[in-house]
């Protein structure tokens, strides 16, 4: 009985750090896919003044630890460019992880974009559709059937990696389960804070599932 009143009184702040947790999943994937899909058409482009950038920004973010990028934009962007100092940490977390999320964005949907048969984007240019047009009447539409499954484990890992902010002092899951077990001295903390994890987890895994069942090409 102790053990339960203990986690009946935890739960309103872990619920509390979980709120933080959720939003800046949804938000920092929302923005990433959104760049993402410029990242992306920029790749594929054929012009090596848009390639090439498009090309460099996937590779850094994708080939340097999300911690690294966090503390880099937190901490080391106001020492180095005093002008871009960024002094709330929701909103450097935010930052952080859109630009990351963007570039493994960019390679789901180049992925999907690339994966459609070529003859319909030639048969879309040969009715008169400009570039643009193909893209959104014709590629688009059957591309985004293609990245449900991919982009909903994106969402999900994200979702676990903003545990990191943590280090920034952002009050999110862990850093509410750090301050509890640094009052209380009870390990027990952990376990609430793990089974909320999980519980967020099987949400949106369902929740993506069902898209997934009713969107993706392969049903």
């Amino acid at each position: 009985m102790e053990t339960l009143q203990k986690f009946i009184t935890w739960m309103p702040l872990l619920l509390d750090g979980a709120l933080i947790t959720i939003s800046l999943t949804v938000l920092a994937v929302s923005a990433g896919l959104v760049l993402g899909i410029f990242l992306a058409l920029g790749k594929i482009s054929n012009n090596p003044l848009i390639n090439k950038p498009c090309s460099a920004y996937i590779f850094f973010f994708r080939g340097t630890p999300l911690l690294m990028q966090l503390l880099f934009i937190y901490y080391v962007l106001p020492i180095a460019v005093p002008f871009l100092t960024i002094n709330n940490r929701f909103i450097a977390a935010f930052i952080a992880f859109s630009l990351n999320s963007a570039a493994y964005s960019a390679e789901i949907i180049r992925a999907g974009i690339q994966s459609i048969d070529k003859g319909q984007y030639e048969a879309s240019r040969s009715l008169g559709l400009s570039y643009f047009q193909t893209m959104r009447f014709v590629i688009f539409p059957q591309s985004i059937r293609r990245l449900i499954p991919p982009v909903g484990n994106e969402f999900i890992m994200m979702l676990k990696d903003t545990s990191l902010v943590s280090i920034i002092a952002l009050v999110d899951i862990t850093r509410v389960t750090r301050r509890i077990h640094d009052a209380t001295s009870s390990m027990l903390i952990y376990i609430p804070a793990l089974i909320l994890y999980l519980i967020i987890t099987a949400v949106f895994t369902f929740i993506f599932r069902k898209l997934e069942n009713k969107y993706s090409v392969y049903m």
